[in-house]
């Protein structure tokens, strides 16, 4: 039992590198806010937690997030990691408990449908009274500001509303879909060496 839980930790650990990694390689999506980017570092997050379980996926984003503050640090003063760790659960935990209990690829299909609409909702929610309100308070700024900037990369922002409309609703969609649509069909190719190892 106790080497058990040593592998998923050094599993976790060693899938959290490759995301801090894959964070790297990251592009804004044009139209969208400027005030995210997409990366590919969420595979490792959902791909492991099929396979370490919920508890493997959060220590695998909390290595993530570790090696992004140790190494290039916080330009949102940790509003952007509290963000990125609240949307990344949001996502990967529902879809892996789902697929827990639906061990089949229809299974594992609701459960990534059912991460992303999850995600989705959680992401207007943290961005209107959480996320932004806060970095609205450290930078002291206000949302007149933050809809201005948003309406420079894309003019049909203009209220919070069409923030989340043509903002935040299409940009978490189009990140979480390509997620799931490459997870389902890298997953086999990838699960194989991760389940030999932790043998």
């Amino acid at each position: 039992m106790k080497n058990s839980k040593v592998k998923v930790i050094t599993m976790a650990a060693i899938l959290g590198a490759v995301a801090f990694v894959l964070q790297y390689f990251s592009f804004s999506i044009p139209f969208l806010s400027p005030f995210a980017s997409f990366d590919f570092s969420a595979l490792p997050e959902i791909i492991g937690g099929f396979i370490l379980g919920p508890v493997g996926a959060v220590l695998t984003i909390c290595v993530k997030l570790g090696l992004i503050l140790v190494f290039k640090g916080t330009s949102s003063m940790f509003t952007g990691e509290v963000q990125n760790f609240i949307l990344s659960c949001a996502y990967v935990l529902p879809a892996i408990l789902y697929y827990r209990k639906n061990r089949t690829k229809s299974g594992a299909i609701k459960g990534l449908v059912l991460g992303t609409f999850l995600s989705i909702f959680i992401a207007i929610f943290t961005n209107l009274y959480l996320i932004f309100p806060a970095y609205i308070t450290l930078y002291g700024m206000s949302w007149e500001q933050i809809l201005g900037i948003c309406n420079a990369v894309n003019p049909l922002i203009g209220t919070k509303l069409t923030f989340v409309c043509f903002s935040v609703i299409p940009f978490n969609l189009v990140s979480r879909v390509v997620t799931s649509v490459i997870t389902f069909f890298l997953y086999k190719r990838i699960a194989n060496p991760i389940k030999k190892f932790m043998q």
